[in-house]
């Protein structure tokens, strides 16, 4: 879509991308500035496996003070972004023939990771109606003697749904009945919810040592391209992440590592006045979507994502070609409304379509009023 959106607007076409999965805001000067500093102070060398010991004591501290998650420093490993930290998780974990629960709608290259290792990924099916997220025997039905591994993010990319404390301990509760399952815990919106306290599943004692939990700094501190994420993890599955990163990229960019520092252990205003227009815009896309007819969709309460189904516009039709599933109502929207939008199938939901509001206020404004004209025009 990204792709087709470029081309469109070499044509000269005003497309606007909602498509995006990162934040527009500039990395905060200050953490820009830390860069800066470090390739004055001569950071320019190869960096230890695991990341430089400074960063790793850091993001213990922070697992610790915001998360009341111990993870000692020598059980943190830093990657080159979250999903490479995954990467190396699926890896050390899953054999041939494992099974790996995924609730849907998830993100995208959960499941492909999964086939990476040669492992076989399992879907729990959700929906708008509960908020996209399983229920406890929804996930007790999907488990065999194979499954080795849950796979889940709150936030969540694409739908925005966050786990309360409740939710997170029923799962905790069943999981704990099965020894031999572990648990990816993908956190890397953490700093962008909108309601009440973020809340870890590592947090219960009784899963803990299974708990992998991921973070990283790309969408908390607007530094997507800067590539730093980073693992909690029992000593063992750090170790073997450890292992299993050395042999395909080593250690990440010293540069990025010492601006992640920065953004860890300093000032998190500028994070948080982000989240407060992340929020200002969530406001805004769900008032304009309530004049758009069909759509169904949840609060989200996390992340910058609406995730609508859509599916009230199958077998519609424009000049006699109809609309017959979410793939080609983005392509109408991308050709008739010159709006970017991602299609659910990529996320494990054909009936959705994923709305990014990481775009200007007028932007999202004009973008919505433009959808809004062009599904009218569907007979």
């Amino acid at each position: 879509m990204a792709k087709l959106a470029r081309a469109l607007a070499a044509e000269g076409k005003d497309v606007i991308n909602l498509s995006f999965g990162e934040p527009d805001f500039q990395t905060p000067q200050h953490i820009k500035d830390a860069a800066k500093k470090a390739i004055d102070d001569g950071f320019t060398f190869y960096t230890p496996v695991p990341g430089y010991p400074e960063l790793r004591k850091a993001i213990s501290e922070k697992f610790k003070n915001d998360n009341h998650l111990n993870y000692p420093f020598d059980q943190i490993v830093v990657s080159t972004g979250a999903k490479h930290a995954i990467m190396n998780t699926v890896l050390a974990l899953i054999n041939p023939g494992d099974e790996v629960i995924i609730p849907t709608p998830y993100w995208v290259s959960y499941s492909e990771m999964v086939k990476l290792a040669e492992g076989v990924p399992v879907f729990v099916h959700t929906t708008v109606e509960n908020d996209f997220k399983p229920s406890v025997e929804q996930i007790k039905a999907a488990i065999t003697s194979r499954t080795r591994l849950f796979m889940f993010s709150s936030p969540c990319n694409p739908t925005g749904s966050v786990f309360s404390k409740e939710e997170l301990k029923a799962m905790a509760d069943l999981f704990a009945q099965y020894p031999d399952i572990y648990i990816i815990a993908d956190e890397i919106y953490e700093h962008i919810t909108f309601e009440g306290k973020h809340e870890s599943i590592a947090q219960f004692p009784e899963i803990f040592e299974r708990v992998i939990t991921v973070n990283g700094v790309s969408k908390g501190f607007a530094m997507t391209g800067w590539r730093i994420g980073y693992i909690g993890a029992a000593k063992w599955i750090a170790e073997a992440c450890e292992k299993i990163q050395g042999q395909f990229t080593s250690g990440t960019c010293s540069i990025a590592q010492r601006a992640a520092l920065a953004a860890i252990t300093t000032d998190l205003k500028p994070t948080f006045d982000m989240r407060e227009q992340f929020r200002k815009r969530r406001d805004l896309v769900l008032e304009l979507m309530k004049e758009i007819p069909g759509f169904k969709l949840n609060k989200p309460t996390g992340a910058f994502y609406v995730f609508p189904d859509v599916s009230y516009y199958f077998g519609k039709s424009f000049e006699g070609k109809i609309i017959s599933d979410a793939q080609e109502l983005c392509m109408y929207l991308l050709n008739h409304a010159h709006v970017s939008l991602v299609t659910g199938e990529a996320f494990g939901n054909g009936n959705y379509i994923r709305f990014s509001y990481a775009a200007s206020e007028e932007n999202l404004r004009k973008a919505l009023s433009r959808i809004k004209e062009a599904l009218s025009e569907l007979k």
